[in-house]
């Protein structure tokens, strides 16, 4: 009998995955690969459908359209893992498997922030970026507070992305001098991977003339009298709140999944997680394209073990970051976080030619996973 690998969730790390077995032992292995949606969607698309220059609709990718030898998608909701037992229970059955990968991303819990479901708006899901849309094309003037309210949270750049995007959006409505934009984060700097990298997102912030607010926690807002109260006791007055919503691990996980970084491997035998809710002895932040190498890492691992091949070189926690900064330019960062002693980036300012290659970035993976051009 063919061995059975169920992998839960069909994100970056699932999606790749499931691509790289199917293309290494398409004859040779079961995989079922295992969401509670239909459809997927790159973070960075959510962007555009604030912006209002695309819909939510055009930027579905359908897992119908995933056609891969030996891969098999099952639209269902996990209700609970036995690691020990590589057991799945969905609210559809249960699933047996000889390698079981948890892939299975990170939830927002909305609740968690008082006033923030009721009075804020955020970008991190396509209905709301949907809902910020209609409010910034409404938004004639004011003060937008943009706010990361808990660590850790996906894509590091994203927030600061977001008030770039804002100030474009203003200015290009010709209102940008009546918005008074604020970003508050816990760090102590903006994408705190090194300082270098760090440097080029506080330069675009005091160029766009956004206020950075630092080592600043929001806790609750309260709508009725638009504000926020941060962890340190002050108010900070808004008209329009935009918060990074807290992050919490999938339910039935019951928290984040600590793994040996090399490899990926659980303590349990035949067991991985992947991708945002694996944790580890040292930090790698939760982004696709780590999920994306990660599971490289692991599709080499499971290839090894029914092969009897040579295992793959250890993961090191490697990436290239793109940045939207507004007005057609997009930074690119390339670090690799767990190789040295410290983490290692490389800063590259933007620039047009760097978003070309994050288009190209996305159509790549569109066809790969999807085979849609």
């Amino acid at each position: 009998m063919k061995p059975h690998v169920v992998i839960l969730g069909a994100g970056f790390a699932g999606l790749e995955l499931a691509t790289r077995l199917s293309e290494a032992l398409p004859d040779a292995v079961r995989v079922t690969l295992i969401d509670r949606n239909d459809v997927w969607n790159f973070g960075f698309d959510k962007l555009e459908v604030m912006l209002g220059r695309a819909t939510a609709e055009s930027v579905r990718l359908p897992y119908s359209a995933i056609d891969k030898p030996g891969v098999e998608f099952r639209q269902e909701t996990v209700t609970a893992i036995d690691p020990a037992a590589k057991r799945v229970t969905t609210d559809a059955g249960e699933y047996e498997a000889d390698y079981l990968v948890i892939a299975m991303g990170a939830d927002y819990d909305f609740a968690a922030t008082p006033g923030f479901a009721e009075g804020g708006h955020e970008y991190y899901t396509l209905a709301g970026a949907e809902k910020l849309r209609d409010a910034l094309a409404t938004f004639e003037g004011g003060k937008i507070l943009l706010s990361v309210l808990a660590q850790p949270f996906k894509c590091p750049p994203a927030p600061f992305e977001g008030a770039f995007l804002f100030h474009e959006h203003f200015t290009q409505r010709g209102i940008r001098d009546q918005v008074d934009l604020s970003i508050a984060f816990p760090m102590q700097r903006p994408v705190p991977v090194t300082g270098e990298v760090s440097a080029m997102f506080r330069e675009g912030l005091a160029a766009r003339g956004i206020t950075e607010l630092p080592q600043t926690k929001v806790v609750s807002i309260d709508p009725a009298t638009n504000t926020a109260q941060t962890e340190s006791g002050d108010t900070l007055d808004y008209d329009l709140f935009v918060g990074i919503p807290v992050h919490r691990a999938p339910a039935p996980l019951g928290g984040w999944v600590s793994v040996d970084q090399s490899n990926l491997r659980t303590e349990h035998p035949g067991v991985y997680a992947v991708g945002d809710v694996s944790t580890g002895a040292r930090n790698v932040p939760k982004a696709g394209i780590f999920a994306e190498a990660a599971a490289t890492v692991v599709a080499g691992d499971i290839v090894a073990e029914i092969t009897g091949g040579e295992a793959p070189a250890p993961y090191e926690g490697w990436g290239i970051c793109y940045a939207e900064f507004g007005d057609g330019l997009v930074s690119k960062v390339e670090v690799n976080f767990l190789a040295g002693d410290a983490p290692q980036a490389q800063r590259n300012d933007p620039s047009e030619a760097f978003a070309a290659e994050k288009a190209e970035f996305g159509s790549s993976r569109r066809a790969r996973w999807f085979g849609l051009e």
